[in-house]
């Protein structure tokens, strides 16, 4: 990880558990102010979801809400708009992680890999990611992913390719994880339950599972974080203290010992109750409306 994808400012050695709320809001808008490594990026306002055709206009505005505050973005899909998102976080000096949306749709996911690998060749995607959580949803096998993503180095291999998914079915499918360029593990002690307290000790031994299994290659967390409210998960409560200090924890252990994150997410968006419930409602560092919750 190069060192200007951090910070001015120096988290190692900070006792978060002696902080107030206010001291901890004041560190999270400074670490925001300093810029973190990535942030999962979907340009969606209220009463949008993904069907929409996204247009310029929309892209460029949220972007300018997070840009100055991150130095990579990631993407999700490569229509509907979404592919106008790498070129327009290149206006704002950002390196993305163009991600290639599959599913059980095989006629999209040709067009999903022809964009994405159009966009690579075209020098606006520093990482493609070919595929997110396929494997988990069950929507296909191993064998169809690492048929996707062998096109995909083959038709880009100036560019690295990787592959997303919760962390331990990089352990679960060794064939996938031997395939990817670089490893992009989803780590979530939210949806697993773990008590807020122990969350960060709960995400070091996930990030370490799938580094175990990497062999050597780059692991990056490609996402990661804690919803502000909505219903518990087992152990895990959503609140605005918690989210707050998993964030600061988060980042300073990223400074620390040298992992690439990309937070989830940058805005709170109201489509995702329909599969994760209310709680799917309040990930974002920003609100709906674009408003920094720890302003």
């Amino acid at each position: 990880m190069g060192k200007e994808h951090y910070r001015r400012l120096s988290l190692t050695g900070i006792d978060v558990a002696s902080y107030s709320l206010a001291q901890r809001r004041a560190l999270a808008r400074d670490i925001l102010d300093t810029k973190i490594h990535g942030l999962s990026f979907s340009p969606y306002i209220e009463g949008q979801g993904p069907g929409i055709q996204l247009g310029d206009a929309q892209i460029r505005e949220r972007l300018a809400i997070v840009a100055p505050h991150v130095s990579w973005i990631r993407t999700f899909s490569c229509t509907e708009g979404n592919e106008r998102i790498p070129v327009i976080a290149a206006e704002f000096g950002l390196q993305t992680m163009v991600g290639v949306w599959l599913g059980e749709d095989r006629d999209k996911n040709e067009i999903e890999l022809s964009a994405g690998c159009e966009l690579a060749s075209a020098g606006y995607a520093d990482i493609l990611a070919v595929g997110n959580e396929v494997l988990l949803r069950g929507d296909m096998g191993a064998d169809d992913l690492i048929d996707y993503m062998t096109r995909a180095k083959m038709t880009v291999p100036q560019v690295e390719v990787g592959y997303v998914d919760a962390y331990f079915n990089f352990r679960e499918y060794p064939q996938v994880t031997e395939v990817c360029d670089v490893v992009l593990a989803n780590c979530y002690p939210f949806w697993e339950g773990c008590v807020a307290e122990h969350a960060l000790l709960y995400m070091k031994e996930m990030f370490r599972i799938a580094a175990r299994c990497a062999n050597g290659k780059r692991v990056i967390i490609s996402e990661t974080g804690w919803p502000t409210a909505g219903t518990p998960t087992d152990g895990a409560t959503p609140s605005y203290e918690h989210a707050l200090k998993y964030f600061i924890d988060t980042y300073q252990w990223a400074e620390e010992d040298g992992i690439e994150v990309f937070y989830f997410a940058a805005f709170d968006e109201a489509w995702k109750t329909d599969k994760e419930g209310d709680v799917g409602a309040y990930w974002g560092l920003w609100d709906k409306d674009g408003k920094p919750k720890y302003a």
